[in-house]
């Protein structure tokens, strides 16, 4: 499950769960016109895509519980393809933003990524999201790293910025650890794994490697936008830097980072009770 700590550069990483829970509880069912709004910032925002990609993450999760995805044959693609459905997330999405995004931010994000360099980014980061060679993404990332450390480029502390105003409650390894709890209890549940698992012992075994998942993130996550925005100008970094630094962005993203990663755990729940009803070792 390692692997999902990888691949985001713009929105893998989560605000605060309750906080999202609360927010949840009071929000107010999405109108008509509200909605068509909120699908456009999806859209220009490239919120959109980044939901989809949650579905490339799924060939990961058999191996959390030692089964290899093709012991379930055609069954697989049809199971991941319907917990996955594209429209099921963004509707999921849209629910959500229509009680937690006030106008005063969606405005803010949408009057940044509607410009032509806020386009050029969402199309760039789109392309990253749906690339589903991670090995090879993250391989020329960290090569783009080192050469930019040996030449002192500016670029480096840009990155740095830009991902610590991204998730600036710097909870990305508590949401993926939290992902992986709720799916391998799931899993524990609908008999995917032979015998009950002990809450507060799986809990303790995957905090446990907390701080060394955070030095992993923090490098991968650097590679990761030193591939993404490779054919910007240092210009455009830094704009783009101080673009998420204005609070009002740092909002928007609390609130995307959570609903995205709310969504994850639910669909990777979803897969563990389905896997629980599959049988393996059917004909490809």
């Amino acid at each position: 499950m390692d692997q999902w700590s990888r691949g985001f550069a713009r929105l893998a990483r989560l605000g605060v769960f309750s906080g999202l829970l609360l927010l949840v509880a009071v929000m107010r069912p999405a109108q008509a016109d509200d909605r068509d709004r909120l699908e456009a910032f999806l859209n220009v925002t490239g919120f959109d895509v980044a939901l989809d990609s949650i579905a490339l993450m799924a060939s990961d999760a058999p191996d959390m519980v030692g089964i290899r995805a093709e012991e379930f044959g055609y069954r697989w693609k049809e199971v991941t393809e319907e917990v996955f459905d594209r429209a099921r997330m963004r509707g999921m999405a849209l629910e959500i933003l229509a009680g937690t995004l006030d106008d005063d931010l969606l405005d803010h994000a949408v009057e940044f990524y509607a410009t032509p360099l806020g386009q050029r980014l969402v199309e760039a980061e789109n392309r990253v999201h749906m690339e589903e060679d991670d090995t090879a993404k993250r391989e020329e990332g960290a090569r783009i790293v080192a050469a930019l450390r040996e030449e002192g480029s500016p670029r480096i502390g840009y990155f740095e910025r830009m991902n610590a105003a991204i998730d600036a409650s710097d909870s990305a390894v508590r949401a993926i650890l939290e992902i992986q709890f709720r799916f391998l209890m799931a899993a524990s549940e609908s008999g995917v794994i032979d015998g009950p698992l002990d809450a507060g012992a799986l809990r303790a075994l995957l905090w446990e490697n907390e701080d060394e998942m955070r030095d992993r993130m923090a490098a991968s996550t650097l590679a990761n936008s030193a591939y993404a925005y490779r054919d910007f100008s240092d210009e455009d970094i830094r704009a783009y830097t101080r673009a998420l630094e204005a609070p009002p962005m740092q909002r928007v993203y609390e609130l995307m980072n959570a609903i995205q990663w709310e969504i994850m755990a639910n669909r990777f729940e979803a897969l563990a009770i389905a896997l629980g009803t599959l049988d393996r070792g059917e004909e490809l």
